[in-house]
């Protein structure tokens, strides 16, 4: 057997060993914040104009992310590459922008060749710099430590550790300004009008619900017709209502299966629907979102939700139904 073919069957430990490192870089991050973070949140929070982003490489990618964060977060934010910059782009900077340039090495020759302006221009400048003494980390108003002890590639070279590291930064900076702009789901919702995570965060439940044909049933309903219910629907649960169609519990396929095991086979089918619901199940309102319907059934880690207007049963969502 070759070496190759011995090292293929060991992929799931140099898997692990990188999320290992990774997560430790990231962890480490912690322990390396200085008074720089908060003076630049401060600054970025009052900024007037555009938060510009700048790095090439690597950095230049994680850069991209930051500045989308940004940009969809109530922060407007522009990605600027380097070379291009030094070849007419500088024209886009306004004395109004911050700058936050990613440079693990802080000597990039393309971002160092910026400085002048920056500087001419008094924009305030942050650094995401691996190198505390370097000359991006001594020529920026506030300087971030992204340094790493180890990348997570046998070459050093290859970027990858300290690519995370730039990227928790980033979010870093953009949660803190989430928070301190009070920036809430219905405000990231107007920036993402389109696609899947638009749909969810503008539609409301009430025009996506299953309104008609709903599976209900009655606490005197015997078990046998509980089944047949169930049966004849698509959500795996049957909804015990009143005459008012008030809600009063819910059957579902794993309370069926629950009661088999605790009842024997000749008592189950005396048992009445009263007799296996769980009460007080959780609902939902129809002029609620998708995405908090969304939001719910992860945290309650359940697949359907009731819909109810003043404590009656109006319609059943399921998870498949949010797309």
């Amino acid at each position: 057997m070759d070496e190759k073919t011995l090292l293929m069957g060991k992929t799931d430990n140099i898997a692990k060993k990188v999320f290992q490192i990774e997560s430790k870089a990231v962890a480490e991050l912690a322990d390396q914040l200085t008074p720089d973070f908060e003076n630049a949140i401060s600054c970025l929070l009052e900024c007037k104009g555009r938060i510009v982003i700048c790095g090439i490489g690597k950095s230049g990618l994680v850069g991209k992310k930051i500045a989308a964060t940004l940009a969809s977060t109530g922060s407007p934010s522009f990605f600027l590459h380097p070379s291009e910059a030094i070849h007419g782009d500088l024209g886009s900077l306004m004395s109004e922008d911050c700058f936050i340039s990613i440079s693990y090495s802080g000597e990039t020759d393309e971002i160092l060749q910026l400085l002048p302006y920056i500087q001419q221009l008094k924009i305030p400048h942050i650094a995401l710099v691996g190198n505390l003494n370097s000359t991006l980390a001594q020529n920026s108003d506030w300087t971030l430590n992204i340094g790493v002890k180890a990348e997570a590639s046998p070459i050093a070279l290859v970027p990858l550790a300290s690519s995370i590291a730039s990227m928790a930064m980033g979010d870093a900076i953009a949660t803190a300004l989430i928070i301190l702009k009070n920036f809430g789901e219905k405000d990231f919702a107007k920036n993402h009008p389109g696609g899947t995570l638009g749909k969810k965060l503008i539609t409301k439940v009430g025009a996506e619900m299953q309104k008609t044909n709903l599976p209900t049933a009655f606490k005197n309903t015997s078990v046998k017709d509980v089944l047949l219910v169930m049966s004849s629907g698509m959500y795996g649960m049957v909804v015990i209502v009143d005459q008012s169609n008030f809600i009063k519990g819910v059957i579902t396929d794993g309370d069926l299966r629950r009661a088999l095991n605790k009842y024997p086979s000749s008592s189950f089918f005396d048992l009445c629907a009263n007799d296996l619901m769980t009460k007080k199940p959780i609902t939902i309102e129809a002029d609620c979102l998708l995405w908090e319907a969304e939001q719910i059934m992860m945290k309650y880690k359940i697949t359907t939700l009731l819909i109810e207007k003043e404590g009656c049963l109006t319609g059943i969502i399921a998870k498949h139904q949010i797309k």
